[in-house]
Order: C-alpha cells, then sequence, then structure tokens
C-alpha cells in the first residue's frame, strides 16, 4: 500500500511572534533544530515502507521558499498546491485528496502539519503503521497524544472499544479544550488522548465521506482545482472557486460527524510548538533552567527562554521569562503569559504596522534584501541575488537608485542598455528608468541600494516581465 504524506503548510504562528511572521512562518523557520520544521517534517517520513514523494499544500505568498526549501533536503515534492487565502484544513485536505485519487484509486493519505515536533521517530512511524491496518479496515484515523499534563490549550479525543488486529480503537467523542478540572479528570481516567491534527485515511473515503457531510465544501475544491493554473513547479487554485469555499477543519467537517472515526494511541514526544513556553519545555536547558540561543549573557537567571538572532542580549536577576530578539523587535513576557503574545500582533495590524508581516530581511524567489537604514526621502538596502537568478524588469514612478556591488558580478539593463559591474563598482537608475538586474555568476552577488524619492514603498513597481511570474 503506497503512502502519500499530504503537508499542511497554512499556519501563520503568530504566538511565536517575533520570530514567526507572515510572510515567514513558524513552519519555514529553524526552530527547535538546525532544519526549517517543514523540512523536519518531511525528513522524519524516510524510512517509512512504500512512502511517496510529499504533496504540500500551501499559501501562496511562501510558494518560493518552500520550494528552495525542499531542494535544500533533495526532496523534489509530487506536487506543491496554493490556496490563494486560508480555508482551515478540511478545504487543504480535499484537494490533496482529488489530486492523489484521480492518480491512483486507492490511495492512502497522511496529513501531517508542517509545525509539529516529534521526538520519537520510530514510535511515530509505529503508530503510522497500526494506523494504515485501521485503513485498511475502512477507518479514518486520526492520532491521539498520550497526554503527560492536563494541559487546556488542546482538544480531546476519548477512545472506544478495540479494532481487532491494531492498536487502533474506535473513537468514543472529541472534546473541545478543557478547562483545567476537566482536563485533570481526563487525565485521571486514561482514557482520553489529545487531539494531535494528524490524520490518515484512503483519499476516495475522504472525498466519500465529504460529498455526504460537506459537499458544499467538496463542490468548491473541485472548482478550484478544475479552474487552476500549473505555474512553474506549482499548482494555483483558482481564487474565486477558493475563496466560495466554506472554512472548516478535519475534525468539523468529518471527523467528528463519520461513523468509521478511529485513534491510534501515540507516545511519540510531540508537540505543536504553539508558543514560546513550548519551545522553552523541548528545549535542551541549562543547571538553572535556561534554554539559551544566540549570543546571550545570563547572571542570576533560571527557569527562562532567551533567544538572541541579531545582537547580545544580557539578562539578570529574572526567572520564568521569555526574551526573544529581532532585528527589529524584542518580546519580554511571563512565560505562564506566552499565549498572550498573540495579542502584540493584533494590535500591531490594527495600528497598520509591518512587524507582524515582515522582518527586516524580506526574503524573494531571487535572493533576499534588508533594510539598514530609513529617513525622509531615503532608504538604504543591502541585496542579496542568488547566482543565475534576476529581478523582474521593472521600473518606479516615485524613486531612483544607486547601486554599489559589494562582491560579485552584476549584469544590469538600463533602458535597453547593458552593463557588468564588478566588486565595488556602481551605477545610477534614474526615476521611471526601465531596469533589471541580475547575477550571472557562480556566487552569489551582494549589493548596497540606497533609494531617493518622494514614496519608497515596495508597491512603487511597475513589472515588465517577471521571470517567476509574480503580479
Amino acid at each position: 500500500m503506497k503512502l502519500h504524506p499530504v503537508i499542511l503548510s497554512g499556519g501563520s504562528g503568530t504566538r511565536l511572534w517575533p520570530l514567526s511572521r507572515a510572510a515567514l512562518p513558524k513552519q519555514l523557520l529553524p526552530l527547535a533544530s538546525t532544519r526549517t520544521m517543514l523540512q523536519d517534517t518531511v525528513l522524519r517520513l524516510h524510512g517509512l515502507a512504500e512512502v511517496q514523494p510529499p504533496l504540500i499544500v500551501c499559501n501562496n505568498e511562501h510558494r518560493f521558499l518552500i520550494a528552495e526549501q525542499m531542494r535544500e533536503i533533495q526532496v523534489t515534492p509530487q506536487g506543491i498546491y496554493l490556496e490563494p487565502m486560508g480555508r482551515n484544513t478540511a478545504p487543504a485536505a480535499a484537494v490533496a485528496a482529488l489530486v492523489l485519487s484521480r492518480q491512483e484509486a486507492d490511495a492512502v493519505m497522511l496529513l501531517l502539519p508542517a509545525d509539529h515536533l516529534i521526538a520519537d521517530v520510530p514510535a511515530f512511524h509505529a503508530a503510522i503503521g497500526e494506523g494504515v491496518k485501521a485503513v485498511a479496515k475502512g477507518r479514518l484515523v486520526t492520532f491521539g497524544i498520550v497526554p503527560d499534563s492536563p494541559h487546556t490549550g488542546y482538544g480531546y479525543i476519548q477512545q472506544g472499544k478495540g479494532l481487532k488486529g491494531t492498536r487502533a480503537r474506535q473513537v468514543a467523542r472529541f472534546v473541545e479544550k478543557p478547562n483545567r478540572k476537566t482536563a485533570e479528570q481526563f487525565l485521571a481516567g486514561g482514557d482520553y488522548f489529545w487531539n494531535s491534527g494528524m490524520f490518515l485515511f484512503s483519499a476516495r473515503q475522504f472525498l466519500d465521506e465529504l460529498a455526504g457531510l460537506r459537499p458544499d465544501i467538496l463542490a468548491a475544491c473541485e472548482r478550484a482545482l478544475d479552474s487552476g493554473a500549473h505555474d512553474l513547479d506549482f499548482c494555483r487554485l483558482d481564487r474565486d472557486a477558493f475563496e466560495s469555499c466554506p472554512s472548516d477543519s478535519i475534525d468539523y467537517a468529518v471527523m467528528e460527524r463519520t461513523r468509521d472515526a478511529a485513534v491510534v494511541p501515540a507516545d511519540i514526544g510531540w508537540n505543536d510548538i504553539g508558543a514560546w513556553s513550548a519551545l522553552w519545555d523541548v528545549a535542551e536547558k541549562d543547571t538553572n533552567g535556561n534554554a539559551v540561543r544566540g549570543d546571550v549573557y545570563l547572571d542570576g537567571v533560571s527557569d527562562s527562554y532567551v533567544r538572541a538572532e541579531s545582537r547580545m542580549v544580557a539578562a539578570i536577576g529574572v526567572r520564568d521569562l521569555l526574551v526573544v530578539e529581532t532585528a527589529d523587535a524584542v518580546l519580554v513576557a511571563d512565560k505562564a503569559r506566552a499565549q498572550d503574545v498573540k495579542k502584540v500582533v493584533d494590535h500591531l495590524k490594527a495600528n497598520g504596522r509591518s512587524e507582524h508581516e515582515f522582518h527586516t530581511r524580506v526574503y524573494r524567489p531571487w535572493g533576499w534584501y534588508e533594510g539598514i537604514d530609513a529617513g525622509e526621502r531615503f532608504q538604504v538596502k543591502r541585496i542579496m541575488v542568488k547566482p543565475g537568478a534576476k529581478l523582474s524588469l521593472q521600473k518606479h514612478h516615485h524613486r531612483a537608485e544607486h547601486w554599489v556591488v559589494v562582491s560579485g558580478t552584476a549584469r544590469v539593463t538600463c533602458d535597453g542598455e547593458e552593463l557588468l559591474l564588478a566588486e565595488n563598482q556602481s551605477t545610477y537608475i534614474p526615476l521611471g528608468t526601465t531596469h533589471r538586474l541580475e547575477n550571472p555568476g557562480k556566487i552569489p552577488l551582494h549589493m548596497i541600494e540606497v533609494q531617493s524619492g518622494s514614496y519608497l514603498g515596495e508597491d512603487d513597481i511597475v513589472r515588465f516581465e517577471d521571470l517567476y511570474r509574480r503580479d
């Protein structure tokens, strides 16, 4: 039986601000290892029997980052399907099920969020093996995490009767996030699991259930897929059709209503890294209970998580704190209030600020740019262009640009004329000039860009030609 992993990568991870942001969410960051959470999610599938290349469903804005991260770990997905907007997990699963069922009549899909941590990979593989047995018996499987505390941030699953020939059990009921007293009762009873949000089922059976329970979701997803378009290595779902799709989770749409739900107990060292306190939970700690990353100095600090991304951070005489530093923002919070970080993001959105969306370094398919300085009518950026990459052929209505090559080679097109620039050479792009920058070399091109003009926003750009087919 072939196993088709479906990786869901649509979340924004607002409770992990200021590191996780809309343009670079937690699943695309190296939070718990040297690889990103997406990369770890894909790599931990190695060794499973009959496992196929992953199918990824993600936000359209993250497509180039995801493709690049897959190339870094030498994995070629069987498809990357782009959601024009978020519609929760049921539509994402429906799109994947439609794709797989059209390719293979008896396809079995393993749905995994891209932002989970699993410490015990052999136990994870064993749980999947038990789930495959249940799928062969006509069950739609979810994985129930064996709880080790009365956690109130997760939904719960109550197990029912066992299924012959497998460790899977029938699902007695799903329970919303409980209060503390109820969670303690669940833990003491021993027949409840945390709802992991991971699923395993036949693609065809899932679609049949959806047709009976949520035909509106299925119909909208069929239209979005059938009217979609292939673009480079991606498949863009049709915007109008997908926008019309109701937003719902797999749990609400199918699993809580089907008669065929089963749960596999999974004691796998699972964590959904839903807040900074969760990262403290799983991180290695010093003798004082501190988890540290980056250039950090501590004196008299205990039971804290301190992370420095761009400069030194010093903490003295504090305990139970979360301290996270980035180039443009610093978070200091009581560890017990880690869930409240989302309020900061809400505040930033309400006040029209950008720190919830972008870091100072912004990634593009051709490389990245990073703000260095800005003032009235000017701003300065560092630019890195990958070997062989090129920016769009473009012009600006409100700004002129000076480019200085720091290292590498730049090919500059300016009103149809080309010139090559080497290290320490520069050029000027007048306002309104049609221009393009590319790296013809074999090493990254690093540049300094000085912009000047009446308006310096990123939306002052008219593209005439773009290798990456952006608007």
